[in-house]
């Protein structure tokens, strides 16, 4: 294919899963739910975890952080998505495409370190009560969330201008739902083996490491709370671990299929389907999984609409 010279004053065709479907309108319906949805679980979470001082604990703050993720995530992606699909106009310019690679891959790596975080956070809670409030101190919990952003942003900034760098064909279109490696580097007028190599490794580096510390700090809290002469407390623990797992379970699964597995595995439909999942579907779900399974976070949050209610009836 002939190149295609791509300057900031040019643009790609983002071909998503809204134009692929068989029942768009439906489709398009169902993403406008749920990216609501997502909206107002997460807002609706970040308000109580900042208004409610019972909530001010390490746990929450984290939690917090995760939430203000999966919002910006969403609203990185689904506006643009359903406002093309409805203007019929699917273009999206270079440094577009560039921003939002950029902002999806910081946001998705944030999450990944966040989420390790976050298990370790249970792990000391659980197995190290007593010294708790030290290891989780607000500078340690501070470190946790700069060290989660710091990283997932160099890390992005190098694959976007690495991605960006070659020279794109002119068949323009990313069959994609937002400006992704992956898609993108199919529309490369040069080799990219290389590179899909250590997108690869890069991959694994980025993933594999805090998935295993997930699952150690797991392994040591299942035997922690067996060991617990309290079947109540046994019980809290597992919910509250649970809870971490289903939505380590969904992130984990989704970035592997992406990231992980090498390309002969991919194909358009499939990663505009994993695509929906975890920047629309997850997004949505996370809040509740969180929130419906902890009764302090639903017990803040009865508490923060409550009063708004009341505000609003005695407004004349």
């Amino acid at each position: 294919m002939e190149p295609w010279n791509s300057t900031l004053g040019s643009g790609f065709l983002l071909m998503g899963i809204l134009n692929d479907s068989g029942s768009p309108e439906l489709l398009c319906f169902t993403i406008t739910v749920l990216y609501m949805l997502a909206l107002t679980s997460n807002g609706l979470l970040l308000l109580v975890i900042t208004m409610d001082a019972r909530l001010h604990v390490p746990m929450c703050f984290l939690l917090g952080q995760l939430s203000l993720m999966d919002l910006l995530f969403t609203t990185v992606v689904t506006p643009k998505a359903l406002v093309d699909f409805l203007s019929r106009q699917n273009t999206i310019s270079f440094g577009g495409c560039a921003l939002q690679m950029f902002l999806a891959l910081m946001l998705g790596g944030a999450e990944d370190l966040l989420l390790a975080f976050m298990a370790y956070d249970r792990y000391v809670a659980i197995c190290h009560p007593l010294n708790y409030l030290v290891l989780m101190r607000p500078r340690v919990c501070w470190l946790m969330v700069a060290t989660s952003w710091t990283l997932a942003s160099l890390s992005a900034l190098v694959y976007t201008m690495y991605t960006m760098h070659y020279p794109f064909c002119k068949d323009r279109k990313i069959r994609h739902l937002l400006c992704e490696i992956p898609p993108l580097l199919k529309l490369a007028c040069a080799d990219t083996s290389t590179y899909e190599l250590m997108v690869y490794v890069m991959g694994v580096s980025l993933l594999i490491p805090p998935l295993i510390a997930i699952l150690a700090s797991y392994a040591l809290i299942l035997f922690a709370v067996f060991h617990m002469p309290s079947t109540e407390g046994r019980k809290k623990a597992l919910v509250t671990c649970s809870s971490h797992l289903i939505v380590v379970g969904m992130f984990y699964g989704a970035a592997t299929f992406m990231y992980v597995l090498p390309s002969y595995f991919h194909s358009p439909k499939q990663d505009n389907t994993i695509s929906v999942f975890y920047t629309i579907v997850t997004p949505a779900l996370n809040p509740l999984i969180y929130s419906l399974r902890n009764k302090e976070v639903m017990g803040a949050m009865r508490k923060v609409l409550g009063k708004y209610m009341l505000m609003a009836h005695s407004t004349p």
